[in-house]
């Protein structure tokens, strides 16, 4: 069938699959009148207001009726006086909302575009607009002209709206050569492009299937993968296979394109111990940072170990009996056994490590620790891998802590304020939440303790590894050459807690137990579809309405991203019940998502340039504020920090209103509601149900499968990741004190 073209202003769109970008939207069209035509597609990236040119052809649903079904589409510019004061309107360009548009169209009429284009200075003429805002408004529209002169070649191999903004921006000028002549750049230079959207671009524009420059980028992508999923390395056989897979070549051609990387230091091999059979090596291959972090991160741990400075003497020869005693006075309690050696191990060792499960005593501990340490004066440095887990530190330790990224003051490109050659200024550094710490991060923080300082990581060993490559804590803590002390007994009072209860029994692999505690629930439902329903239910009205919290204190966490009861649907679902569209209210529209004042939001990415010292993957706030005319919203962070995010920044953005186990690490919420479905299978695991669980302070809700949380207790985990970090951390002599 002939494709058919169809120009029209979209209205309104009425859904997206943020899953596959599929859209349904309402047009406007010459011929339509005020009757609104249905076009249902990939529609990701128009906005309302603007004027499409689309390609496809019409067709009929069985309960809709006509509508047209949509190939490919462009953007065009409107020709009528009414298309382009809403053209203007739409937040399109900076500088410009509704009203203004309105002004400016009364001025020029239908020569509007044409003046914007050739006589930007004349926008003074209209009320409101003075030199400043008229030069704002030219430059914005130069860049918006260039952007779509680039957009017209990449949509034409297949990139989107917001990644074809965010490749103009990167390269300027040079964005159509670099993609039509080295588009595998772009997944390296360029955040949200990964080797897959590189490979299909370079697919359109010619690249060879065997060629070497495709090869080597997918021997980093297999790399990048597996470092995505928690590994450090991947053993060359491994790779090979995953590799040759994944780019459909033989392996031969992948061992060779490997030589040949190895050779440019594109990677790094290595022998190192075969982790299955115990002896023996295995090689391994490593992307560059990775094998740079590791071996930093060893030395720095050894040097600190090994050190004969101490910069806190005084504990080396103290009286115990009579520092416990005041302590005792002091806070009013006893220290337990298993405590007392884990605030020894932490004064007069200079790395130390203290795990335990819930309600075994382990912030206690700390403050112990930080309370004998500034009796004697010591410099004392507190900090967590996420801002909430910094306040909960400060709250309970009385002293400040922060957030290690901002500890560091890390810049523009990652690198670190504070490192091996400008350390901290510390005699003592805790680090809560350690769990969380990812290999590149505990690198940076290690090297910039001082020599002589002493290091406390403090963490639950049984909880999810870090989201990012390593699993630090559990690697330190196999190590023989570093102390530490595992705290197992739980106290009378956490005893009570339903909560701790069950989180104990989860971590022994036990049927967590209802009926019997006032703080955890069970909601069955068997199917997925009626879970999300049931969880919302619980979050809007259930829970508030029994328990007096409000909804903004609940956090629902689920195993996956995808799928009826996955975090995508759920924030759609949670986002219509808590902030629902309202008549006249602002709101903004970026792919599938609509961000409105009032929603929870998270952010998905590390970006050094935002705020006062970088904003941070797994940072949460709320939108406070959002303006067409700026193009931009405000987001108010846990850290009590108001980032402005432009309109082409919303993909750093996600809706938190349901957010994965993963991303949950290190907060902690008054309430908690886990949705358990057996479309999670794969997911379903002991140390991710436990991490849920774990989040919660006065609450736990699941709703779903009795069927799934069986499986999910059941099931012990997915083993080991590719790591050698406790490898290079062990000596051939010395074992760690307990």
């Amino acid at each position: 069938m002939t494709p058919v073209t169809l120009d029209a202003v979209l209205e309104r769109i009425t859904y997206v699959s943020e899953e596959t970008g599929y859209t349904i939207a309402r047009v406007a069209t010459d011929r339509s009148g005020q009757d609104l035509l249905t076009v249902v597609g990939a529609l990701l990236g128009a906005q309302p207001g603007e004027s499409l040119r689309l390609v496809g052809r019409w067709g009929s649903h069985p309960k809709y009726g006509k509508q047209f079904e949509v190939h490919s589409f462009t953007t065009v510019l409107p020709a009528t006086i009414q298309g382009i004061e809403r053209y203007l309107g739409s937040g399109l360009i900076k500088g410009i909302g509704p009203r203004m548009a309105a002004r400016i169209v009364e001025r020029f009429g239908a020569d509007t575009l044409r003046v914007i284009e050739e006589e930007p200075t004349r926008l003074i003429e209209v009320p409101g607009l003075g030199p400043k805002r008229t030069a704002m408004i030219g430059a914005a529209w130069e860049e918006q002209k260039a952007i779509k002169e680039v957009m017209v070649f990449l949509q034409g191999v297949g990139v989107s709206t917001s990644l074809a903004v965010r490749i103009y921006k990167q390269y300027g000028d040079s964005a159509v050569a670099v993609v039509r002549d080295e588009p595998y750049r772009l997944a390296a230079d360029v955040w949200g492009i990964g080797f897959r959207t590189a490979d299909t671009i370079a697919q359109a524009v010619g690249i060879p299937h065997d060629s070497p420059q495709r090869v080597r980028a997918g021997i980093q992508y297999t790399l990048s993968e597996a470092a995505d999923n928690g590994h450090c390395y991947l053993p060359e056989p491994n790779l090979i296979t995953d590799a040759a897979e994944i780019l459909g070549v033989p392996a031969g051609l992948v061992r060779t394109c490997l030589t040949d990387l190895a050779a440019d230091e594109g990677v790094i091999r290595e022998a190192v111990p075969n982790p299955s059979t115990g002896d023996g090596t295995i090689p391994a291959v490593y992307l560059v940072p990775f094998h740079r972090a590791e071996s930093s991160l060893a030395g720095s741990l050894l040097r600190l170990l090994h050190t004969r400075a101490d910069r806190m003497p005084a504990f080396a020869g103290v009286d115990w009996a009579k520092a416990l005693a005041w302590l005792r006075e002091r806070t009013g309690h006893d220290l337990a056994e298993e405590q007392l050696a884990a605030v020894r191990l932490a004064l007069t060792e200079k790395v130390a490590v203290l795990t335990g499960g819930p309600g075994c005593g382990k912030s206690f501990t700390v403050k112990s620790v930080i309370t004998l340490a500034a009796a004697k004066k010591a410099r004392i440095v507190l900090a967590a891998p996420t801002g909430r887990a910094a306040k909960r530190l400060t709250e309970l330790s009385g002293h400040p802590a922060t957030t290690v990224h901002r500890l560091l003051q890390l810049r523009p490109g990652g690198d670190a304020t504070y490192d091996r050659d400008n350390p901290l200024d510390a005699d003592l550094v805790v680090v809560d939440e350690s769990s969380m710490l990812d290999l590149i991060l505990a690198n940076k923080l290690v090297k910039a303790v001082p020599d002589g300082a002493h290091l406390l990581l403090v963490g639950d060993v049984d909880q999810l590894p870090s989201v990012g490559a390593g699993e630090v804590l559990r690697d330190v803590l196999a190590a023989d050459t570093v102390p530490r002390v595992r705290l197992t007994k739980v106290f009378r009072q956490a005893a009570q807690s339903g909560v701790i209860v069950n989180a104990h029994r989860i971590n022994a692999g036990q049927a967590p137990l209802f009926g019997e505690h006032p703080d955890f629930f069970l909601f069955p439902v068997e199917e997925p579809e009626a879970t999300a329903e049931t969880v919302v239910d619980i979050v809007a009205r259930r829970v508030p309405r029994r328990f007096g919290l409000q909804s903004r204190d609940i956090q629902v966490l689920t195993p996956m991203h995808r799928g009826p009861a996955g975090a995508g649907n759920l924030n759609t679902l949670l986002q219509q019940a808590l902030a629902p569209s309202r008549e006249g209210a602002p709101e903004r529209r970026h792919g599938a998502r609509v961000f409105r004042p009032g929603d929870k939001v998270i952010q998905i990415r590390n970006n050094y340039e935002k705020g006062t010292a970088g904003v941070f993957n797994g940072t949460v706030g709320v939108v406070t504020a959002l303006s067409a005319t700026d193009r931009q919203l405000t987001v108010r962070t846990d850290e009590d920090e108001d980032i402005d995010y432009d309109f082409d920044e919303l993909d750093e953005l996600q809706h938190a209103y349901a957010i994965t186990v993963h991303r949950s690490q290190g907060s902690e919420y008054p309430a908690v509601v886990i949705p358990v479905t057996m479309s999670a299978y794969t997911l379903l695991q002991r140390n991710l149900l436990y991490t849920a669980v774990t989040r919660a302070k006065r609450l736990v809700v699941l709703a779903g499968s009795r069927k799934a949380l069986s499986i999910a207790v059941r099931t012990a985990g997915t083993g080991r990741r590719h790591t050698a970090l406790t490898h290079r951390l062990t000596a051939p002599t010395g074992r760690a004190k307990v």
